[in-house]
């Protein structure tokens, strides 16, 4: 007899929730990874010094377009051309993020899981 058997005991077989449970994790993953895609595709743009610089960014969180006026390019004063894009990319950035938290938030709100 196995350790921590009793006589007359059967081991515990594996209850039929735990193949349903499985199913939905499936199904769940998936719809997730369906978001993860829609989210991919999005793009956000954010503009600096007054629509100087305007940056576009994916879902991916990756620079498509950089938009610098004319204006912007003083040969004096690379630094504020500088700050200019860094300032656009950095508030894209944070608009993507927020997008695809949102998005994601609409999938995970219903599931009580913590941390999501």
């Amino acid at each position: 007899m196995g350790k921590g058997m009793k006589a007359g005991k059967k081991p515990k077989q594996p209850k039929m929730g735990n193949a349903q449970q499985m199913a939905q994790m499936q199904a769940m993953q998936r719809e997730m990874d369906k978001v993860q895609e829609e989210i991919e595709k999005m793009e956000a743009s954010a503009t600096s010094g007054g629509g100087a610089v305007t940056v576009t960014v994916t879902g991916k969180k990756e620079i498509k377009d950089i938009q610098i006026q004319p204006e912007a390019c003083d040969p004096d004063d690379v630094e504020m051309l500088q700050d200019l894009i860094m300032a656009a990319v950095n508030e894209a950035l944070r608009q993507m993020e927020e997008i695809s938290q949102n998005e994601m938030s609409k999938f995970t709100s219903g599931l009580g899981l913590p941390g999501f």
